[in-house]
């Protein structure tokens, strides 16, 4: 059910509102300005004088335009980003261990089982989203976001939820012992996420570094937290967290249904779909991963087979929606600016 929220219309509609405007008056105006200035006045032979006030003039101006212009953060090497990543994840986890992690374990840690199945989960995680992104971006490349956002949305959605059920759950049904089948169908289902989300790449990549940076630091620390909780502590949240995607869902159709007059109400359920689905896809990162440690704790006795293919789907539906609405999010600050 996740994947419904990722709305390819709200990220249409994000990037024309986020594309930087270009003033066609200044644009078009400032070669006819240079031709009156040009038919105004005679041209005059540079004495010595005026030649060294002129370099001197440009040689200020280049100075002080590029003192203005410097951005830490945005020109800052790679140390200086790689120390910011870690205090926004440090910080997120020491917040999130004081809030949600107040009882860990009584059972003396993690076993070697659980930590080698969670591993496995994770492995299988990093590399679907590394097939989405790789793909997406090939895709971007060759043209396929532009016929995208300029195909009909109604019949984008629809084709891109058929793909994305249609994967997920055949993917889901295939037997851990089929391993051709399954992971081409694995495969197919993150192409198909590739093939919705090209058109994130139309965002300056400096946004989409930093959402990426934000998604990793959000779930590692929220991953951390349901890894050294108690066992099954967390997973009563799976309730709740359906009728929070349900309201979260709503929100994101309003704008569907919704007259565009009524901006109040749109703003309202803007900021439920951005703000309220964090949280949501949040709480999810901290069940499915109980979930995960639970199921392994089934696979140990016999009960279950051993599946980390389909436990890897839910952390990454969860990673892609964390992560679009923080690029909505940055982009939405960045044009405020």
């Amino acid at each position: 059910m996740a994947f419904i929220l990722r709305r390819p219309l709200a990220i249409t509609a994000t990037l024309r509102q986020t594309a930087p405007s270009v003033s066609s008056r200044a644009f078009h105006n400032t070669p006819l300005a240079l031709k009156q200035q040009a038919s105004f006045f005679t041209p005059k032979a540079p004495t010595l004088s005026s030649s060294r006030n002129v370099t001197r003039f440009r040689s200020s101006f280049r100075r002080s335009y590029q003192q203005s212009a410097y951005n830490p953060l945005a020109h800052g090497d790679a140390r200086q980003r790689l120390l910011y990543g870690a205090g926004i994840f440090g910080a997120t986890l020491v917040g999130i261990n004081l809030i949600f992690n107040r009882e860990t374990r009584e059972d003396g840690g993690m076993p070697e089982f659980e930590r080698r199945y969670l591993n496995d989960t994770f492995l299988h995680t990093g590399l679907g989203i590394g097939i989405i992104g790789i793909t997406a971006r090939a895709l971007h490349m060759n043209g396929w976001s532009f016929r995208l956002m300029s195909a009909n949305p109604w019949l984008v959605l629809g084709a891109g939820l058929v793909g994305s059920i249609g994967t997920m759950y055949a993917t889901m049904a295939t037997r851990p012992e089929n391993y051709v089948q399954k992971y081409a169908l694995w495969t197919g289902f993150n192409v198909t996420q590739a093939l919705l989300l090209s058109p994130l790449f139309f965002m300056h990549p400096a946004i989409l570094a930093r959402a990426g940076l934000y998604t990793v630091g959000m779930m590692g620390s929220i991953a951390f937290v349901g890894a050294t909780a108690k066992q099954e502590k967390y997973l009563y949240l799976g309730g709740p967290l359906l009728a929070g995607v349900a309201v979260v869902a709503l929100s994101g159709l309003a704008p569907m249904v919704i007259p565009a007059t009524a901006t109040r109400t749109l703003m309202w359920s803007e900021n439920i779909w951005l703000y309220g689905g964090l949280a949501v896809f949040g709480g999810f990162t901290l069940y499915d991963v109980q979930k995960v440690l639970h199921h392994a704790r089934l696979a140990e006795r016999g009960l279950i087979p051993k599946d980390p293919v389909n436990e890897s789907i839910s952390l990454e539906l969860d990673f892609l929606n964390i992560f679009i609405r923080m690029v909505q999010i940055l982009g939405m600050q960045q044009r405020r600016k």
